[in-house]
């Protein structure tokens, strides 16, 4: 049965799934839950097999395959798609949120863009495999061998990439034992007879092929100090003042990566940024602790870990902190980034496909991060493409164009259509 991309947008912004942002699920608007189980729904109305696999508690991917021909059992191609539940939060937004309201030809709502519009577009052009398309110039041939699609619904990518990581596990031998499967109509063995081919994960890109782009790693540091009146403030260990030297040294370290880290064409250099601070109990009192928050973006090739490790040791080495203590938090967030040396003939291919489609289908970088670091890492060719602009994505205003969205759907139908791989 053929789905709409239109009201289908409208119905999956209707259903909140906003990140907690680390935070406990409070409130009746956070987690994925509802959309989990609205698209569990679509699927079975398709006749989709799917299974739902636990990332955190209450938080689930749903992955769902659409067989190809031949099927992967047949020699037939898998390929992975792969498009976020969960949205940043609402504060601060200018519309009403979970309208989903049609205006002026573009419908509005926290995810229109990122990625709610991706998903509409994927769902519904997968209804339409067996159909041919509605664009001439996007037609395939009668006949054609065309991939097993399998459409992972994941998880916090907003907030850790977590749900994309724990997709990995349902093919991985070595971690296929420690998914979660909390339900669902196909095993993971069925779902992934043997690894993607390739994976497409769908992110606000205007169509433009990214190849490559940043990793990061975020934690917290904390000064210790001693309280004391603030009418003898030298009797106590002021935390505040220990944390602006740190806070200095990191400026100093992030001038550093400007100057000499290595500079990748596609994505530029890394960088480092103090984004929060907090310290202080009241205007009468030295401050005892003080904590920063860190976000440390990394090079397509750097390592998180030896990335915070490198960071900590200049922080010892260059800031007079005097008699406060430090201590830095593991990292609460980290992922490597994307490679652009693994996806070439991919990327090629379906720059080719959007090329046709009348759209210049640049290879880019990017300075975010996406859930391809994470299935790049367990070793699949890993590109990110989808409708709209990230200028719109997280906006107190958030939309997406009409015309761009029903564009989404027949490249993304040729995609499901056409052998995109050299192993199929």
């Amino acid at each position: 049965m053929p789905i709409d991309p239109v009201e289908t947008l409208r119905q999956l912004i209707q259903t909140p799934s906003v990140n907690p942002m680390g935070r406990p699920l409070t409130e009746p608007t956070h987690g994925e839950s509802r959309l989990t189980e609205l698209l569990q729904s679509l699927c079975e109305r398709q006749g989709w097999p799917w299974l739902r696999q636990q990332v955190h508690p209450g938080r689930e991917n749903l992955v769902a395959m659409v067989l190809g021909n031949p099927p992967p059992e047949g020699g037939g191609e898998l390929l992975l798609w792969d498009v976020h539940q969960d949205t940043v939060p609402v504060e601060g937004m200018t519309i009403d949120p979970f309208g989903g309201e049609v205006r002026d030809g573009r419908v509005y709502g926290r995810g229109a863009c990122d990625v709610k519009g991706s998903m509409a577009a994927m769902l519904a052009a997968l209804s339409r495999v067996d159909e041919p398309s509605a664009v001439p110039s996007l037609q395939g041939r009668e006949g054609e061998r065309r991939p097993t699609i399998v459409i992972a619904f994941t998880a916090n990518e907003e907030c850790g990439f977590t749900g994309a990581s724990a997709l990995c596990d349902l093919w991985c031998a070595t971690r296929q034992a420690g998914a979660e499967i909390t339900g669902g109509t196909i095993s993971p063995a069925r779902l992934f007879p043997r690894p993607p081919v390739a994976a497409i994960v769908a992110e606000p890109t205007q169509f433009k092929i990214v190849i490559a782009h940043h990793g990061v790693v975020r934690w917290r540091c904390h000064t210790n100090g001693r309280a004391a009146h603030t009418s003898r403030p030298d009797t106590g260990v002021n935390a505040i003042y220990a944390m602006a030297q740190i806070v200095q040294a990191i400026e100093r370290y992030h001038t550093g990566l400007c100057a000499t880290a290595p500079e990748r064409p596609l994505c530029g250099r890394p960088s480092v940024c103090v984004s929060t601070f907090h310290g202080g109990v009241g205007i009468n009192t030295v401050p005892e602790r003080a904590t920063i928050e860190i976000d440390r973006r990394l090079g397509p090739e750097e390592q998180p870990g030896a990335a915070y490790d490198d960071l900590i040791r200049y922080v010892a080495a260059n800031a007079n902190v005097g008699r406060c203590r430090v201590e830095h938090d593991p990292p609460f967030m980290q992922s490597s980034g994307l490679s652009d040396k693994y996806n070439g003939p991919f990327a090629e291919r379906v720059a080719k496909l959007v090329q046709e489609s009348g759209r210049r289908g640049e290879l880019v970088g990017v300075p975010f991060g996406t859930d391809a670091a994470a299935l790049s890492a367990a070793g699949v060719p890993t590109i990110v493409v989808g409708p709209g602009s990230i200028a719109q994505a997280h906006t107190a205003d958030e939309f997406i164009e009409i015309d761009e969205l029903r564009f989404a759907t027949e490249v993304f139908h040729r995609i499901a259509s056409s052998s995109l791989t050299d192993s199929g």
